[in-house]
């Protein structure tokens, strides 16, 4: 029985691998962070696979090990990044650079947000879950989601470099 559970689980991790990095590269900001975060959140997950397994989502259970495991991060101590207001020169602009220009400025601007924001906004629009979900995944109520949520996004809108993002120029919903 437990070779079968240790297939399961190496299928899950083939499975879900990319998809849980880029939750926490979203979470966390840095590749390296994110990387040993899902490590963690799936070395969390294997010791506990037999209940991890039967749940009604093992994805969703392994993404809420992950928010936590992202959360315990910094209660054990905090990281402080500094970050520029501008991007070191360059000669000339390269259009190709574009996205990873935006990629950047969005990277920068989520990591200004608290973890509790952070973790709401990544995951009710990128992971575009409903509010219900988060709520459950994070384990609070969705007024919480939604008012943290509503001052995620309210200090989204105000960091200059994600203006330029949108179509119109302003810094209003998609």
């Amino acid at each position: 029985m437990q070779a079968e559970l240790e297939a399961q689980f190496q299928e899950f991790v083939r499975a879900q691998w990319s998809h849980l990095v880029r939750t926490a590269y979203l979470l966390t900001g840095d590749a390296h962070h994110a990387e040993d975060l899902t490590q963690t959140a799936l070395a969390k997950a294997y010791r506990a696979w037999r209940r991890v397994s039967r749940a009604d989502s093992p994805e969703a259970y392994v993404r809420r090990m992950l928010v936590s495991c992202n959360s315990d991060r910094f209660r054990k101590r905090r990281v402080r990044e500094s970050l520029t207001d501008a991007p070191p020169d360059r000669a000339g602009r390269d259009e190709g650079y574009a996205g990873v220009d935006e990629r950047g400025a969005l990277l920068g601007a989520l990591a200004q947000l608290p973890p509790r924001q952070r973790a709401v906004v990544v995951m009710r629009y990128w992971e575009d879950l409903s509010e219900a979900e988060v709520a459950e995944l994070l384990g609070c109520s969705v007024g919480t989601v939604k008012s943290q949520a509503s001052k995620g996004l309210a200090k989204l809108r105000t960091c200059p470099g994600l203006s330029r993002m949108t179509p119109s120029g302003q810094g209003g919903n998609r």
